[in-house]
């Protein structure tokens, strides 16, 4: 074989190669439309996202997020219950099609995941009795909050607060959750899923969202190159922002809109 027809010959072996590589990479909605089933990765031990009821199934947003792009794919869903560990790994080995768990976008994770639009907030915020006023920080002046020494609520809350705040350092989360519950504080600064967790194990205290300190939203994860599908998710996700199910589900499980989130 003379060069020329040998350099044609690995040009079209090249050439089919990245037509297969393509196609096998756009495979995954049009099998969960062939299936009519998604499976979505999802936490079971991370509430108010992902957590399992007393009626032993997994609710919160996260499973309500993936309940609804389900429905509105018109198929089944299989929750697969994931850790902060593995849910990167079960997306690339296609032990599920979405990661629906609490995920935040970082160049790290954008080399070997891709992202849809951010479907929800996680925050740090300040959560205080459900009869005191607090519209704006300069409202703590002369008030104390509990905050656990050196998380990003307390870095946050250094900015914010007045210089007669009375702010009270704690070493862990639930040396800062007991201060509060026990009446040390008039208020806490803390993320939202301990305030959830805090809320529900006292719900005498009458504790409720106050002042947002910090937005760090939430994205689903789709494999590299299912490009098909990530664009119908995002599509799904931007007409439940538009319609304020978005908003109405964070109002339920975080006590808060979703608000602007990042497209």
């Amino acid at each position: 074989m003379n060069p020329s027809k040998r350099r044609l010959v690995v040009l079209a072996a090249a050439l089919a190669a990245t037509f297969a590589v393509g196609a096998q990479a756009q495979t995954a909605l049009e099998g969960v439309m062939k299936a009519k089933l998604i499976k979505i990765a999802v936490p079971t031990d991370f509430p108010p996202y992902g957590f399992v009821g007393i009626d032993l199934k997994p609710q919160g947003l996260d499973v309500d997020t993936a309940n609804l792009i389900a429905a509105k794919l018109g198929v089944k869903v299989e929750l697969v219950p994931v850790t902060s560990a593995n849910r990167i790994p079960y997306l690339q080995t296609r032990k599920a099609d979405l990661v629906i768990s609490t995920l935040g976008k970082n160049p790290e994770r954008e080399k070997v995941i891709d992202f849809t639009v951010a479907y929800s907030p996680f925050f740090q915020a300040v959560y205080g009795p459900k009869g005191a006023a607090l519209p704006d920080f300069n409202a703590l002046g002369g008030k104390s909050i509990a905050v656990t020494r050196g998380a990003i609520e307390d870095q946050e809350l250094s900015k914010v607060v007045p210089a007669n705040t009375e702010v009270k350092r704690f070493e862990d989360n639930n040396a800062t959750v007991s201060a509060f519950v026990s009446g040390q504080t008039q208020f806490i600064a803390t993320g939202v899923s301990v305030a959830d967790n805090m809320i529900k194990r006292n719900p005498t205290l009458g504790a409720e969202y106050k002042l947002l300190l910090k937005d760090s939203p939430n994205f689903i994860g789709v494999a590299k190159g299912e490009d098909a599908l990530r664009a119908k998710v995002n599509e799904i996700v931007l007409a439940a922002k538009k319609a304020g199910e978005l908003d109405a589900m964070a109002k339920k499980w975080l006590g808060r809109p979703a608000g602007t989130l990042p497209e």
